[in-house]
């Protein structure tokens, strides 16, 4: 059993990492409410557009084609991996990395496949497997539209001069501070998506026409994409790292009572052991 000294310093380390996390988990909770609200006021707007984008580029007829809708066999593929500049998070990191790797083995396997990172963490661990063509970790230090949309034209321009063949987004999607979904989706090209029940058939009149509204409209709707999905995983971060420090503070809670038990018990065993070695001593030299 160890000494009483020791003990004490397991428990007054223990109790400072405990006031460590639980600090850490007020300032993500603080952190997640306003990005939390900002992800939620975005989101309808975000797909709205990009459902009417689906709509307008799937019905042009091909005629005037945009450069972000051409379809070619997928040989280069880009892989642009949202992850977070800090750690302490639980496996909210780790699980862009993986995905991206399952990506790039299995998915694409046989194809080139280079990767954008947003995030140091992901920067730093992918940059060690695949190529990491550029890394843009500054872009938390002032999460706006303008800074998302410098990222987004870097991957449109490369996409439009034919550099890659397709565009994947892979990010931690914001459902709640307990839940964050791994979410792959295709960026580029922009495809009308197949469905049944939806009505392509309506009247629309276009002005001046179809093709430069489309023209206007997909970078815009290729930006606010990426925002949203930059959004999404800044949001997603605070709350992974906020059910982390509360996980890590009710573990080092247990842990502190446990040392204070042990410690209650050697110091009541230290105890009993000089009241045994006085008595002893006693009868001693009354025989």
């Amino acid at each position: 059993m160890p000494n009483l000294k020791e003990i004490r310093n397991r428990i007054a380390s223990v109790s400072s990492t405990m006031q460590i996390t639980s600090a850490m988990k007020m300032v993500s909770a603080a952190k997640l409410k306003k990005a939390q609200d900002a992800i939620t006021a975005m989101r309808p707007y975000a797909n709205k557009l990009t459902e009417l984008i689906q709509n307008l580029s799937g019905s042009l007829d091909g005629e005037g084609q945009n450069p972000y809708t051409a379809q070619r066999a997928e040989e280069k593929i880009l892989i642009i991996a949202v992850t977070s500049n800090r750690g302490l998070c639980g496996a909210f990191n780790t699980n862009i990395i993986k995905e991206t790797l399952r990506l790039s083995k299995e998915d694409y396997a046989g194809k080139t496949v280079e990767v954008m990172g947003i995030g140091k963490k992901g920067g730093d661990i992918l940059s060690k497997t695949l190529p990491v063509i550029s890394r843009h970790d500054a872009i938390y230090d002032d999460l706006n539209f303008s800074n998302v949309s410098a990222v987004a034209i870097k991957a449109m321009d490369a996409f439009a001069e034919g550099q890659y063949d397709k565009v994947m987004l892979v990010y931690n999607r914001f459902k709640n501070a307990a839940t964050q979904i791994v979410t792959t989706e295709a960026y580029l090209p922009i495809v009308a998506e197949e469905d049944s029940t939806r009505n392509t058939s309506s009247d629309y009149i276009y002005e001046p026409s179809q093709s430069a509204i489309v023209d206007e409209l997909l970078p815009k709707s290729l930006k606010m994409q990426l925002f949203k999905a930059v959004r999404d995983s800044f949001a997603s971060e605070h709350g992974a790292r906020m059910t982390a420090m509360h996980k890590a503070t009710d573990n080092a809670t247990d842990l502190r009572d446990q040392l204070k038990l042990t410690y209650n018990k050697a110091r009541q065993a230290a105890i009993t052991n000089e009241i045994l070695e006085i008595v002893g001593g006693a009868e001693a030299l009354n025989g």
